[in-house]
């Protein structure tokens, strides 16, 4: 049984085989009721009995110390951590730091406005529409809510809090309006700077293929951004943040302050095997220089656009020493992409199998507790190669 079928009537959307559909409701149905679960027993309660702290409560404390004056604060640990345990009403143990640029600092402001519970509300429902909006657009289909939803990585963004919607949203807009409009993408991807990890191979495609203007563009609104920033919050924000990555490069990259089981990187799995840090650093660059050296070519060639999409995406998540679970939400934009390339041209043997296995081994996370996130990356990266490789031979 195939494992995707088009409608026969133009206009009248694509659908998937009915195992494919079960097991997408089940997955949302499934997340939906632990989510329900986890809050009912308190994520979110704020009150004689404390809360539950998560990566969330750096958020909110951050805006906290930027309303009460002391946006340089923010980097300064010991303070920042003292906002977090009366955000949620008691001391509680490790730290959830804050490692994003001063840009972020206005998102984190007007978060704290609202009550911490509140917030944490606005701030994973509000992005959550984002994500699957622009999901759908890459898929160009109405099952592409079904399929966003269904992504297992939306579990540890909703628990935790975190940015991975709005990373994924920014990700997916920008390549998607990238052909037809550059300007608008590269608006996005400038906005995407507030992770710069995650955007390292960005400058290196546009310039490959030659889009210009979406490549100025970027870098204005990365730049207008940081001088909004500086007369917002001052000088010495910038210092502290630059002084601020070592720091945080220490105790996570060095010391493994969250476990390098959680790491989702090569860095990330060669820590877990007993490799030394000089070693992981050493297949990280490796990783990160095929990864840049396949985009540039990539991009430069007569590709399928989606093809390029897919490889972009993949890549810039690989390039990376620093990726959680939660980030992983953005691998959700290049199979989506691989599955709107197979919707026009044609699933290969086994293609969606692998797109399965992908989301599997994202799945599994929390019962392995290891960088299957990463095997995932590589499965993915896998897919891409072999549907360039057949496409290369198609057209010679």
């Amino acid at each position: 049984m195939a494992l995707y079928e088009l409608s026969p009537a133009r206009g009248a959307g694509a659908r998937l085989a009915r195992p494919v559909e079960l097991i997408c409701f089940a997955l949302v149905l499934a997340q939906a009721v632990y989510l329900a679960t986890s809050y009912l027993q308190g994520i979110w309660i704020v009150g004689p009995g404390g809360g539950v702290p998560s990566d969330f409560v750096s958020v909110w404390a951050a805006g906290r110390l930027v309303l009460e004056g002391h946006p340089a604060a923010v980097y300064d640990w010991p303070a920042h951590k003292l906002v977090e345990e009366a955000a949620v009403g008691h001391a509680f143990g490790g730290y959830f730091g804050w490692h994003y640029p001063p840009t972020f600092l206005f998102v984190a402001a007007a978060l704290s406005l609202l009550t911490y519970a509140t917030a944490y509300a606005v701030w994973v429902f509000g992005t959550f529409p984002v994500y699957l909006a622009a999901i759908r657009a890459i898929v160009g289909e109405r099952i592409g809510y079904l399929l966003a939803a269904a992504f297992p990585a939306l579990l540890a963004n909703f628990i935790v809090g975190q940015n991975g919607f709005l990373t994924a949203g920014l990700v997916s807009g920008a390549l998607v309006l990238l052909p037809r409009r550059p300007i608008v993408a590269g608006l996005l991807l400038g906005l995407l700077t507030y992770k710069p990890h995650l955007g390292l191979l960005f400058p290196i495609a546009l310039v490959a293929a030659g889009y210009w203007r979406a490549f100025f563009t970027a870098a204005m609104v990365a730049v207008l951004m940081a001088v909004a920033a500086w007369f917002a919050f001052g000088s010495d924000t910038w210092q502290a943040f630059f002084a601020n990555i070592g720091h945080t490069s220490q105790a996570f990259l060095s010391d493994g302050w969250a476990d390098w089981g959680k790491l989702q990187t090569a860095f990330g799995l060669t820590r877990m095997l007993g490799g030394g840090e000089t070693l992981a650093w050493a297949v990280q660059g490796a990783v990160a220089l095929v990864a840049a050296i396949a985009i540039a070519l990539l991009w430069r060639s007569r590709a399928a656009y989606e093809i390029k999409a897919a490889a972009l995406a993949t890549g810039a998540m690989l390039a990376t020493p620093y990726l959680y679970t939660y980030d992983l939400v953005v691998l959700a934009v290049p199979l989506a992409f691989l599955f709107r390339f197979g919707r026009v041209r044609g699933f290969l043997p086994h293609e969606m199998v692998g797109i399965g296995v992908a989301c599997l081994l994202v799945l599994i996370f929390p019962f392995v507790k290891a960088p299957v996130g990463f095997a995932a990356l590589l499965v993915a990266a896998a897919l891409i190669a072999r549907r360039a490789i057949v496409s290369q031979s198609a057209t010679t």
